[in-house]
């Protein structure tokens, strides 16, 4: 659990500023749960370049409570909490010297946005909250206000979870969670899970990530892992201290998402999904007479396919749909062995290629249509899918046939050109996996939105 916050001080002398406003919104890694914010009387006048930058001044609080008053609230609002700001050792520091007025020890675990966004968003122009938020597509309301300035840094935290594929923000949390006497009760877990989509992460009590997994409803899978009495699921169950998840709306998002983390990872119970789960593919090649051939075969990552699947039989089901949509011939799909003309031809449903009454020309024109269809591998897109929120949407940069990474950003910011897209994608590698993963998406799900741009 985090206490994301922003307050605002009189400015002055080191240690002698006192606060005039404070925001506090405990977020538990996917929303907020509570929040309080209040201007404050600091018993002392604000510096006229205060006034200036926040607009608050010192008839606004006049009336607002003094320190004493709304301390009780802080420290229960933070209480478990690890505290999260942007320059922290700022925000905590002014925390502890008011507390230290008051004769209380305020102690807690801190996060800096600044320094996870200098570590997760390498190569930003500015990391000061307003620069960082604008270059992110994250809204800023009430800039230099507590509130308005907290809600941006819990956008932006949200953003560096979602970045952060090596989990350290997550696990060291847990971590500290753990030594305050975390029960592995596993009903206990389960209740804390939606029924969403995402990638889940199951964790042993040091905090370190034991299984790996993505699901279209991560509650009923968890409850499946909990249930089952296979050898693997028991050594789960046995070790599982608790669950986290990160829900990405996406199919796409969490199964690449799975396939990047896994191996990054390489959680100790996930040694069978390691392996490629494609295992067919679909390739092509000219004939004697001129005609492109399509042939199933095992997947080889020597060969360049068309596309993938997970095994022999999605491929005919495939290839079967695909005679019929584009008007090819059995015979050169693979689909009836013969030496002579196909089936479809002897029912006129062919149009002679396999006995060459029709051009290889006319025939190879749509068999191209196909390939094109199955390829993106000159193509620089964006493909556009669901997201966390209805406000939101994913989006899979892809570029000259590469696939570079991934993130998430809100309709109101619009997506202009590839620059942009650049700074809110999270880079990811480009291997077999994640090219089977993305032309497979594709294949069965033909009217997601892609957004094209000049290479």
């Amino acid at each position: 659990m985090y206490a994301i916050l922003d307050i605002e001080t009189t400015g002055g002398k080191y240690n002698e500023e006192g606060i005039t406003e404070i925001a506090i919104y405990k977020f538990d890694g996917h929303q907020v749960v509570d929040q309080f914010s209040s201007l404050v009387n600091p018993e002392r006048p604000i510096q006229p370049y205060v006034v200036n930058l926040t607009g608050i001044n010192n008839g606004m609080l006049k009336t607002a409570p003094k320190f004493y008053e709304v301390a009780k609230r802080i420290v229960e609002i933070t209480e478990d909490c690890i505290i999260v700001a942007h320059n922290s050792q700022f925000d905590y520091r002014i925390l502890k010297t008011e507390f230290n007025r008051l004769g209380f020890a305020f102690k807690r675990k801190t996060l800096c946005t600044v320094q996870l966004s200098q570590k997760l968003l390498p190569n930003q122009e500015s990391y000061s909250l307003g620069k960082l938020a604008r270059a992110l597509g994250i809204p800023v309301s009430d800039r230099h206000r507590a509130t308005g300035d907290a809600q941006a840094t819990v956008a932006l935290f949200k953003m560096l979870l979602a970045k952060d594929s090596e989990k350290s923000i997550i696990q060291d949390t847990i971590q500290l969670e753990a030594k305050k006497g975390l029960a592995a009760n596993l009903k206990t877990i389960l209740d804390k899970l939606p029924h969403a989509t995402g990638v889940y992460y199951i964790h042993n009590e040091a905090g370190t990530i034991i299984y790996i997994g993505k699901s279209n409803n991560i509650k009923n899978r968890i409850s499946q892992h909990f249930t089952n009495s296979s050898p693997k699921s028991k050594k789960i169950q046995r070790h599982a201290a608790t669950v986290t998840y990160e829900h990405t709306g996406s199919e796409l998002v969490a199964l690449l998402k799975e396939s990047e983390e896994i191996k990054k990872l390489k959680p100790i119970y996930n040694r069978a999904l390691r392996r490629n789960s494609f295992t067919h593919a679909l390739y092509s090649f000219k004939d004697e007479h001129g005609y492109i051939n399509l042939v199933i075969d095992k997947a080889d990552g020597r060969k360049k396919p068309i596309t993938t699947f997970t095994n022999r039989q999605s491929a005919k089901s495939y290839l079967f749909k695909a005679v019929e949509t584009f008007n090819l011939c059995q015979k050169l799909t693979g689909l009836y062995p013969t030496k002579s003309s196909c089936f479809n031809y002897s029912i006129k449903q062919c149009l002679g290629a396999c006995v060459q009454e029709e051009s290889a020309e006319n025939y190879n024109k749509r068999v191209l249509q196909l390939i094109e269809k199955n390829s993106y591998t000159n193509d620089t897109m964006v493909i556009i899918d669901r997201a966390r929120a209805v406000d939101e949407r994913s989006a899979i940069l892809i570029e000259n046939g590469i696939f570079k990474g991934l993130g998430y950003f809100n309709l109101n910011y619009q997506i202009t050109n590839k620059k942009v897209l650049e700074t809110i994608i999270t880079p990811m590698a480009n291997n077999r996996d994640a090219q089977h993963i993305i032309k497979s998406y594709l294949r069965k799900n033909k009217k997601i939105k892609i957004l094209k741009f000049d290479n």
